[in-house]
């Protein structure tokens, strides 16, 4: 999941890639196209009519009417809303967009939740005017549904002797994510990592293609046993004590707070995220 350092780097990425493009353009308005997935609140769109100013114009898109209609408020909050154009639809259909209208696309946590990556890069490639950029950030979450499949080898090993907690694990983990080969090859976010992101836009035409990894692993922010319950690694997942509530009998419950809680409100659980960062260019010919 992209936390708030992820928000501001994606962001400020976004808004170099729409400056960049705003000072090649010699148009009087300049068009970002920013696709607003959920608890995003339209913050890359709102921080680049910051920096770039009244001539900026951002079509904001999303499949949740009342995200769109929440971004709508805070745009008029922020005396933006004549330069913001909202759009209920999927990143894999912006039919309402006019093919070449836009100069730059930025995107944050949005292709790894569609099942057509391809379609989606298709419909950035087909708005873009030619010479826009691209720019995305998608988490990369398929090291996770290894880490599931590999806990679900283990536990249905019966060479090896029974581990109570490590079953415990494989439970919760299977709940957030698919814990079999099948599964992970029809889920959107385990069947595909960086690389593939990188064919993908390569082969929808875009060119001066540049692609980074960050993988930080540090201690978690949440120190707080009822706060970790509350979480969830995406937003596709069930929280911990959802989990714990549905798929845990009382004693279940009791064990494996008794194994976790410790090293949670220690502050030693360590956390893994992986970001990949990726801008393309329409080729101008």
């Amino acid at each position: 999941m992209l936390d708030d350092s992820s928000v501001t780097q994606v962001t400020d990425r976004a808004f170099r890639v729409a400056h960049c493009r705003a000072k090649e353009s010699q148009q009087r308005h300049r068009r970002l196209t920013i696709h607003l997935p959920r608890y995003w609140e339209g913050l890359v769109a709102f921080r680049a009519i910051d920096r770039i100013g009244s001539n900026l114009r951002v079509i904001l898109t999303d499949l949740s009417a009342s995200m769109l209609r929440y971004a709508e408020s805070v745009a008029l909050q922020r005396h933006v809303r004549p330069q913001c154009t909202f759009l209920e639809c999927s990143a894999d259909n912006l039919k309402e967009i006019a093919d070449a209208s836009v100069d730059a696309v930025a995107t944050r946590a949005v292709l790894a939740y569609l099942a057509d990556k391809k379609a989606a890069l298709g419909e950035c490639f087909r708005v873009l005017k030619p010479g826009g950029r691209l720019s995305i950030a998608e988490p990369i979450l398929q090291d996770d549904a290894f880490y599931a499949r590999a806990l679900r080898k283990r536990v249905e090993d019966q060479s090896q002797p029974v581990d109570r907690f490590l079953t415990l694990l494989h439970r919760w983990k299977a709940a957030q994510f698919p814990d079999t080969e099948e599964a992970c090859a029809k889920s959107p976010i385990a069947n595909y990592f960086e690389r593939d992101l990188l064919y993908m836009v390569r082969g929808m035409g875009f060119a001066q293609i540049h692609l980074q990894l960050h993988i930080d692993v540090a201690p978690s922010l949440i120190t707080s046993w009822d706060v970790f319950l509350g979480s969830s690694t995406h937003p596709w997942a069930p929280s911990l004590k959802k989990i714990l509530g549905e798929r845990f009998t009382p004693d279940e419950r009791q064990f494996f707070e008794q194994m976790v809680r410790p090293t949670v409100e220690s502050g030693k659980n360590l956390t893994t995220d992986r970001i990949t960062y990726l801008q393309a260019q329409r080729p101008t010919a």
